[in-house]
């Protein structure tokens, strides 16, 4: 069962594209069906399948998740404990918790199945820049 690792450099919070990535992995290493496993390996990040046409949409979640968990020096926040990192680490930890570290996406023909508009994407939720690391798995 084929697996390798994908690094992606972040700059700051927000959705970082590797469709392309993911689809050269599965296409090198399968031509019959299968299960791409995809699954990130910190704590403050995750992953997404989200449509990727339109950049107002990563804009729009973006905006969206950065309302829903603010930073801890937001008077909101006070309630928070760890804070030793950051007040972009904890809200880091909680988008990651309501969003996912894995993805499982079907395989076809030797490609991933995904929709006409669906892109694969890091979601970094950290403000300062980060190298993640991706791991791809394939299994028949």
């Amino acid at each position: 069962m084929p697996q390798t690792r994908l690094s992606v450099q972040t700059r700051g919070q927000g959705l970082y594209e590797f469709t392309d990535e993911a689809c050269r992995f599965v296409r090198a290493n399968t031509a019959d069906d299968g299960l791409l496993t995809v699954f990130v390996r910190h704590t403050s990040c995750s992953l997404l399948i989200q449509e990727n046409a339109d950049p107002d949409v990563k804009r729009d979640l973006s905006a969206y998740f950065a309302r829903l968990v603010p930073r801890t020096d937001d008077p909101a926040m006070d309630y928070l404990v760890h804070r030793l990192e950051g007040p972009d680490d904890m809200p880091a930890h909680i988008k990651t918790a309501l969003t996912q570290v894995s993805l499982s996406i079907p395989v076809a023909g030797g490609s991933p199945v995904l929709g006409t508009w669906q892109g694969i994407y890091l979601f970094e939720h950290r403000d300062r820049p980060h190298r993640r690391e991706i791991v791809l798995h394939l299994s028949p």
